[in-house]
């Protein structure tokens, strides 16, 4: 049984996390600015059954300073299912708050923030104006990390747990243990690597 205490706790030993990083993280000589560039992502669901990742292809904006940053990025996927008469087109959209931990040409990078999964549901063959739309909100955080090739180009890659759930489940798997009751829950996770010009 949970005890009442758990999800405070989530938030004190995440707190401890990212205050430890700040104060170790020394300020970075690599590239500050504006910049912009492409992205692929991999997410895959949370769930019991083994599937696949499923592949989207965006881009990404960015606005880093010597110790924060900012970047929002969107991804893209379209699916026609013939059988069923449907395109299925996913379109998620994610802020993130970028803290960065070292300097020079190799930055490790904790990350975290909004995100809205827009997913459209049209027929392939029948009137344009019969489509589903339905937009989901989530959090998401993350670690990744940036090699920079000069001043004005940087290749990254994260990997990022999606639709976090920080209140957790009344019927929470009692075998997970202490630590894995702290952390917090999600309903997938997702791979990017990306490439971005910075001005």
């Amino acid at each position: 049984m949970r005890t009442i205490c758990a999800a405070p706790l989530r938030f004190v030993v995440m707190a401890v996390l990212v205050s430890a990083a700040l104060a170790a993280s020394p300020p970075v000589a690599s590239a500050q600015g504006f910049g912009g560039g492409m992205r692929m992502a991999w997410v895959k669901p949370d769930s019991e059954v083994d599937v696949d990742s499923v592949r989207f292809i965006g881009g990404q904006i960015r606005l880093l300073s010597s110790r924060w940053g900012l970047e929002v990025a969107m991804d893209r996927k379209s699916e026609e299912f013939p059988l069923l008469n449907q395109k299925v087109t996913e379109t998620p959209i994610q802020t993130s708050l970028l803290l960065r931990l070292g300097s020079g040409k190799l930055t490790p990078i904790l990350l975290g923030g909004p995100g809205w999964y827009r997913r459209k549901v049209q027929l392939i063959d029948g009137p344009d104006d019969a489509s589903l739309v339905s937009t989901e909100f989530g959090w998401h955080a993350g670690v990744g990390l940036e090699v920079f090739a000069g001043r004005h180009f940087g290749i990254h890659g994260d990997y990022r747990y999606t639709f976090l759930d920080f209140n957790g489940d009344d019927d929470e798997d009692e075998d997970e243990g202490f630590i894995g009751r702290l952390l917090p829950g999600h309903r997938g996770s997702m791979w990017t690597f990306g490439a971005s010009v910075y001005f």
